[in-house]
């Protein structure tokens, strides 16, 4: 889908290189149509490589779509400046005036800490709760995807006893999801976390189906059996080089992390990786974008 976005955001100049059809506010406004409108709660902490990567995402449809990105007014970031902040994103308390076919909330390096310890957390409950009315559909990813299962349904994380770190192959739990329809049957998701979520609690909540599982990984994909709220553990739109980035990153800081798995050639972190997870990530967000936001919400829900 075209997505229009502010035009001076930086992420707009890199999706254009990529030919990855990025719309002003201009050209949008000589269509003719309903746009989807779609929040993005980024709270990860390089809030602009975050952004390329999902914008990257839902792009290359016929259809345009309007992003909205969300900051937790509760917060203070370290890595992006206020200013930029100001520019390009909108505070929480300007979300709950309006409605959204979908959002996504993104995860966040917060994973260690209890829930309640997290300085934005009850700010994060309270838009998980509009969401539940006000959005058609939510993708809750990584740590967020934790947050959305622990608030909404009750359901805990656990810590791991080392990082999970790298690419791991995934099994369909379900035949004719639309969400992974045009999937393979064996499919590989990007983790990066230090928690996980257990499947005997998922199955206690009858509103819950899980669509995918790995075999290393655990349980990858949730979804309400309403189509309202889908929930992943892992990273498909990471980059080839975020999780070699991030193991770096941890090295130099002097932390014991393993090398991500199935990731660098011949486990040797002197080759280059490559991204084998491209086309699933974008067939998944495809999907979702199709199948449970613009197929499914009523044309006139996002009306004020």
């Amino acid at each position: 889908m075209p997505i229009r976005i502010n035009s001076n955001l930086p992420a707009r100049k890199i999706l254009e290189n990529e030919n990855i059809f990025v719309m002003t506010e201009k050209r949008a406004a000589q269509q003719d149509i309903r746009p989807l409108k779609i929040a993005i709660v980024n709270l990860m902490p390089t809030k602009e490589t975050t952004e390329t990567q999902i914008l990257r995402l839902l792009g290359n449809t016929p259809l345009q779509i309007n992003i909205s990105l969300i900051r937790m007014e509760n917060h203070q970031s370290k890595n992006t400046q206020k200013d930029y902040l100001n520019k390009f994103y909108i505070p929480s308390s300007e979300l709950y005036k309006k409605k959204f076919d979908g959002m996504i909330i993104t995860g966040a390096p917060v994973e260690q800490i209890p829930f309640e310890e997290v300085d934005y957390w009850n700010e994060l409950c309270n838009i998980m709760d509009y969401a539940k009315e006000n959005v058609f559909s939510t993708l809750y990813v990584c740590w967020g995807s934790m947050a959305g299962l622990y608030h909404l349904y009750g359901i805990p994380k656990y810590p791991l006893e080392k990082k999970m770190s790298g690419i791991f192959m995934n099994e369909r739990s379900t035949k004719n999801d639309p969400l992974l329809r045009g999937f393979d049957d064996t499919f590989p998701i990007p983790q990066s976390r230090h928690t996980t979520i257990h499947k005997e609690d998922i199955l206690k909540r009858k509103e819950l189906e899980i669509l995918a599982e790995s075999a290393e990984a655990g349980v990858t994909i949730v979804k309400s059996k309403d189509n309202r709220q889908i929930f992943m553990t892992g990273h498909l739109e990471y980059d080839t080089m975020t999780l070699a980035e991030e193991y770096y990153r941890d090295i130099d800081k002097g932390m014991k992390v393993p090398l991500p798995k199935n990731y660098f050639p011949t486990n040797n972190v002197n080759r280059m990786p490559t991204s084998y997870w491209r086309a699933t990530a974008h067939l998944f967000y495809t999907n979702w974008l199709n199948y449970y936001v613009y197929q499914e919400t009523p044309f006139n829900f996002t009306e004020d």
